[in-house]
């Protein structure tokens, strides 16, 4: 069994970490340098950056903090937010990116997708999708959660797959930083529909979520507040995984 990846995740807005609940109420939780030094030293298995501000500001990722992160750290990193064309990724990947989130720019324009993986290989494009739950559905949101787009979630990843994404990035809207944990029924329900890895993000509140979400089927599990506030480090999360027979990095 492959190892499944522990991610810390920085949502950056006005070039601070911020967390918040639902995408909103953020609080301020440090530099985003110090933050990603912190986390590679501990021996997290990747680091995501999200512009959370980009997208819905029409701005894009600010590549002067992305160059500085990727000095400090040497575990691969993800970066998203404001990612719109070949042109943005390809600077973001000269900046010291190792992979590419694309969310809202997919759903405006889907061949964005295969322009990217066929520019820089599926294992480079991470296609973030933020879900929110309607009825008996999973619908897919935009622009930071703010916009309502009519896709239903299972088949839009369906398509991000068939588009040559590498991975999935899914967040239950309805469970980011309430720390009631990952939605376990949209995470199995991803992760036994695509044959690309699912990570799971939106509720980890404790490290039994994190345990949780790799039993529904999680290739990795994206957090934050735990990490950023609770004093909870990634050989803690470890030792409890692997105490819960999960396979993870040594």
């Amino acid at each position: 069994m492959l190892a499944r990846r522990i991610i810390p995740c920085l949502d950056v807005a006005d070039g601070r970490v911020v967390k918040g609940v639902h995408f909103e109420s953020l609080r301020d939780a440090g530099d985003p340098v110090e933050q990603a030094a912190r986390y590679d030293a501990e021996g997290a298995d990747e680091l995501v950056f999200l512009d959370i501000t980009a997208s819905y500001r029409k701005e894009s990722t600010t590549l002067a903090m992305v160059e500085r992160i990727a000095e400090s750290i040497f575990i691969p990193f993800t970066v998203g937010g404001g990612i719109r064309s070949i042109e943005d990724a390809g600077a973001a990947l000269r900046a010291g990116a190792d992979k590419i989130g694309v969310n809202t720019a997919a759903i405006r324009d889907p061949e964005l997708v295969s322009r990217l993986a066929d520019s820089y290989g599926s294992q480079c494009i991470v296609t973030a999708v933020d879900v929110r739950r309607e009825g008996e559905q999973w619908m897919v949101m935009a622009t930071g959660g703010r916009e309502a787009t009519g896709l239903e979630a299972l088949a839009w990843m369906r398509t991000l797959e068939n588009r040559g994404a590498g991975e999935i990035l899914l967040t239950s809207m309805e469970r980011d930083g309430t720390r009631r944990g990952y939605d376990l029924e949209l995470t199995h329900a991803a992760a036994t529909q695509l044959s690309i890895p699912v990570i799971a993000s939106g509720g980890a509140g404790n490290l039994a979520h994190l345990a949780e979400a790799f039993e529904a089927g999680a290739h990795g599990v994206l957090a934050a507040s735990i990490f950023h506030f609770d004093g909870t480090t990634i050989a803690d999360a470890r030792t409890y995984l692997r105490g819960r027979g999960i396979a993870v990095r040594p």
